[in-house]
């Protein structure tokens, strides 16, 4: 069990070692995290901005249809 453990540390520190020494590798990776970031922070806004724009239209339809709301249809 041991001998395993030092097996994993080892091959830790030489992963470690390849990434510090690597620098395009590190820089590519920054590049896809701050492109990711900006691409979830422009598809939250857009949930944002659909989601107020069918609230308002459910609004609309529901105050022009006597109020009600919930599909409970028509009364006899």
């Amino acid at each position: 069990m041991l001998l395993w453990l030092n097996y994993m540390i080892a091959v830790l520190h030489v992963r470690i070692d390849r990434a510090r020494t690597a620098p395009s590798r590190g820089a590519s990776a920054v590049e896809w995290v701050i492109i990711t970031a900006i691409i979830a922070g422009v598809a939250m806004g857009l949930a944002t901005l659909i989601k107020t724009l069918v609230t308002s239209k459910e609004t609309e339809i529901s105050s022009n249809f006597g109020g009600t709301s919930g599909g409970t249809g028509p009364t006899k």
